[in-house]
């Protein structure tokens, strides 16, 4: 039995591609656009529209991070910033508690 397929994101490009799960420590995947480096998004990421700058930007620093868009059990991928203000007020947080940044940007709530 197949896996199902998962997103590739190219952030130049503002592009994502649905394509098969790639094997362990197989070769990065490349942007039929423009040839850069693909990142592995997940399953159960959605792509901003190519015109939302502000989504893009936003997803730039998630994947930088290292924060992906994979399902659980029963559910999608859970919380995730989706404007700059979110970002910014976790990356904050981030600086004065010491915690993570991957961490502190998956956080619904923060503590105040």
């Amino acid at each position: 039995m197949s896996h199902g397929k998962t997103s590739f994101v190219c952030l130049p490009c503002r592009a994502s591609y649905k394509q098969p799960y790639p094997p362990r420590g197989s070769e990065p995947r490349s942007c039929p656009g423009c040839g850069g480096e693909l990142i592995h998004a997940g399953s159960a990421f959605a792509a901003p529209a190519r015109r939302d700058t502000e989504g893009w930007r936003v997803l730039s620093v998630l994947l930088h991070a290292g924060v992906r868009f994979h399902k659980s059990c029963c559910t999608g991928p859970g919380y995730r910033p989706r404007t700059l203000s979110e970002v910014r007020a976790r990356q904050a947080y981030a600086r004065a508690t010491g915690e993570p940044l991957a961490r502190a940007l998956v956080r619904e709530d923060l503590p105040h």
